[in-house]
């Protein structure tokens, strides 16, 4: 059955747009709305059609209004709200598959809140991470969607994942600087140091991985369309070093129908310190209407420092900056495939390091070098996606360049005073693939499989006194790995949904030394096959309430590290670690639709043979399993509309962690926790949008956030506490046409804390090392669209 002519529309009172059953064909599915532009009628029924919903149009009139179509949305509020953009009218869900079009008033509502998911029914939210078309009241699993706008990526985005962490009391990092933080989500941490160990947390853009056995690589988030942080393991479908979850970047892509241009840029003042600045820009170019598009995306940023040197005669020596772009190119429709390239290049540079020492005056420290750090990260990748009649064939190549630079000051290394310094560079390749099927029916999604894998890290070294450094044993870990994975979920009855899946991966990892004569040595190979299982329940009894329980498996290889001995290294193997998580969620009403909204689950992790970065009597960063350990706690959100205008939510973790079995090298007398991720911690907002004179929008919001106590590391002369505080913010911005003007502050109580007590592994043993909070900032901006 075919949509009506134009003049069909004109003369009915009410209009029935789009029944299903009828109109569903091979074009219509689940998750992906692509639709022409045309008469706002005809692209509601295709919209309708795609979504499994009815569409009521209450205005004859409004049915013929041009549309400008929709372009590459993946739920079905953001189809609608493409569709109707321009035009006077507004989308109300009746339920979540019912949804009634009419005009809208011309005084205009107040805007969405700023950071939290857009205003659409949850179940609409999809979970794209999940590689189905699963929405996000059906998830089996704790997941976080962070859908942003304009303003919030105008304000936020060059923090990057630090941006994120203020969210989301869930996830917590190391404070080593910008590029060379570890990410931990929900307790699973291993240790606060950079070595070979792979990462808890697997970060992609896209479908792209960006890291491996790297630091975060803090992409700038300026035009990203949402984030998604999905609670691990993820060892099913994403495969080994996702023991915490994944954190996915979605940027939104290039558009073909229209010709875009934002820009932003502002100016950052830091109390006890230096101004920041930072800018970005994205121009969006159709290179053939309806068929192929580029998106270029630069930006820039730097941060003031804080921290003085009185010894050197320096004032804000621990300075940080970024620059990099992104690259994207969309061909629409090459025999049925949506093809996608793209690059990325970033770079970051930290001047010094960002702790300071017990004893000195606040904010100073003395070295007698300077301790810089670089992150430059090179992506290139390309996607091809074809719509079939009963799935989506979707597949992906990605290839990351990683050259990390690390130098810390080593004086009195070798028990003298003379100067001296440490370097530490590491080379890093990453190449993925991966092609996968996906089902469409929201009764039973399902994904099917491959993917590969190959990673190799170099690891340089050399140490001695100034000018005199003499090269150390270079360490080389390789990783190759093929996987078959699948997921599938299944209705048992109308309330209950089951999901299995499985993972079967077939690895070989290497791992040598190379001597200063550039000898190898010390080779050591291991293959190996394993299976990884996830078992979920979805229960909806009906009304605002439902319920989930999820089981999950993941794991990190083994690999390579060196150990001190006598006066010098040697090799030393670190085995696989596994862990396993049992989860039981609870979801209370929807934040579109209800005055209060809540979102809980209950944890318990089993981490066997955990791999953790370990500071050696050398100051060298070996890598060891430490034990057995286990991990429970609580995470949950509340929000609350005491007024259309008013958003109060919070959100809060809880977590506990023992080392219950240790190794025997890492036996202690005391209970030991995990290190580096705080016991407790919570977030609160309050935030008002409105207007101002009735035309232009605005929104303002104070947040506060705990950051509850954790430790260093494992073991009695690592077992130093940090975290303990307390942080307040605020932001306000306001539009005015096409311009953004924004204030935003942080740590208005000027707390000098304590967040991380490490900064230099060869000053490690004496304790006294802190890393404080940046000092009260202000940062003032502007943005605009053309």
């Amino acid at each position: 059955m075919a949509p009506r002519p134009d003049g069909a529309w004109r003369g009915v009172s009410g209009i029935l747009l789009c029944a299903p059953l009828l109109l569903a064909g091979p074009a219509a599915r689940a998750g992906s709305y692509e639709v022409p532009a045309g008469p706002l009628g005809q692209v509601l029924a295709r919209i309708g059609a795609t979504g499994h919903a009815t569409i009521l149009v209450t205005d004859p009139v409004l049915g013929t209004r041009p549309s400008r179509g929709v372009h590459d949305a993946h739920s079905l509020h953001g189809a609608l709200r493409q569709a109707i953009k321009g035009i006077e009218a507004k989308a109300q869900f009746i339920d979540p598959h019912t949804i009634r079009v009419s005009a809208a008033p011309r005084r205009v509502p107040p805007p969405a809140p700023v950071v939290a998911p857009l205003a659409l029914a949850q179940s609409d939210i999809l979970v794209t991470a999940s590689k189905q078309a699963v929405g996000l009241d059906h998830y089996p699993g704790s997941a976080k969607i962070i859908a942003t706008d304009r303003g919030w990526l105008a304000e936020n985005a060059a923090s990057g994942t630090g941006a994120i962490a203020r969210l989301l009391p869930i996830l917590a990092s190391t404070n080593l600087g910008d590029g060379r933080d570890k990410l931990f989500i929900r307790g699973i941490a291993d240790s606060s140091f950079n070595g070979p160990t792979q990462s808890t947390v697997g970060e992609y853009l896209g479908d792209i991985r960006l890291n491996y056995n790297a630091p975060d690589p803090n992409l700038n988030l300026y035009d990203m369309d949402r984030v998604e942080v999905l609670v691990g393991p993820q060892g099913t479908l994403y495969g080994a070093g996702t023991l915490g979850g994944i954190i996915r970047f979605v940027p939104n892509p290039p558009d073909s129908h229209a010709v875009a241009a934002t820009a932003s840029a502002g100016l950052s003042n830091t109390w006890s310190g230096a101004v920041g600045e930072d800018g970005a820009a994205m121009v969006n170019l159709p290179l053939a209407r309806g068929k192929a598009a580029v998106r270029m995306v630069a930006y820039g940023s730097q941060s003031g420092g804080y921290i003085d040197d009185p010894s050197r005669g320096l004032k804000n020596i621990n300075r940080s900056s970024s620059y990099g772009q992104r690259l994207a190119v969309r061909l629409d429709d090459l025999g049925g495939w949506r093809l996608d390239l793209g690059m990325v290049f970033q770079n970051l540079y930290s001047a010094d390091g960002q702790y300071t020492l017990l004893g000195t005056p606040e904010l100073t420290r003395n070295s007698a070098i300077a301790q810089p750090f670089h992150n430059d990260e090179r992506m290139g990748y390309v996607s091809a996606r074809r719509a079939l009649s009963w799935a989506d064939l979707t597949g992906s190549l990605g290839f990351v360049k990683q050259d990390l630079s690390t130098v810390f000051d080593a004086t009195g290394y070798d028990g003298t005073a003379t100067p001296a310094r440490y370097t530490e560079l590491n080379d890093i390749t990453l190449f993925t693939g991966e092609f996968r099927l996906s089902g469409h029916s929201r009764r039973h999604p399902w994904v099917l499989g491959a993917s590969t894998l190959y990673n190799a890290s170099a690891l340089m070294r050399s140490l001695g006194p100034l000018n005199a450094e003499d090269a150390l044993t270079t360490v080389v870990n390789t990783r190759g790995e093929g996987a078959l994975f699948g997921e599938v979920s299944l209705p048992l009855g109308r309330r209950l949904t089951v999901t299995v899946g499985e993972r079967l991966t077939v690895a070989s990892s290497t791992g040598f030394l190379v001597d200063t004569n550039g000898a190898f040595t010390n080779r050591v190979n291991h293959i190996a096959a394993r299976l990884s299982h996830t078992l979920a329940l979805d229960w909806h009894p009906g009304g605002p309430v439902s319920t989930f329980f999820h089981y999950q498996q993941g794991y990190r290889p083994g690999g390579l590290s060196v150990a001190a001995s006598g006066s010098g290294v040697q090799s030393q193997r670190f085995e696989t670690d596994n862990l396993s998580m049992d989860e039981l969620g609870l979801r209370y009403g929807r934040q579109d639709h209800d005055r209060l909204w809540l979102r809980g689950a209950l944890f318990f992790a089993d981490w066997a043979n955990i791999q953790a970065d370990l500071v050696g009597s050398n100051g060298l960063i070996t890598t060891a399993n430490i034990g057995h350990g286990f991990i429970y706690g609580l995470d949950g959100e509340i929000g609350w509309h005491p007024a259309p205008s008013w958003t109060l939510s919070a959100a809060a973790f809880l977590n506990d962690s023992r080392l219950n079995d240790p190794a025997p090298a890492y036996a202690s007398s005391l209970s030991q926790t995990l290190p580096n991720v705080a016991r407790g911690g919570i977030r609160g907002e309050a935030r008002w949008n409105g207007q101002w004179r009735r035309r232009w929008p605005v929104n303002a919001g104070a947040t506060m956030r705990y950051i509850g106590r954790s430790v260093l590391g494992v073991g009695a002369d690592q077992g130093v506490t940090q975290g303990g505080y307390v942080v307040l913010g605020a932001n306000a911005r306001i539009q005015i046409g096409r311009l953004g003007l924004s204030m935003m502050a942080d740590n208005l109580g000027n707390v000098r804390a304590n967040t991380f007590s490490f900064g230099n592994p060869f000053g490690l043993s004496q304790g006294n090392q802190i890393t404080p909070l940046r000092p009260r900032t202000i940062r003032f901006g502007l943005d605009t669209k053309f």
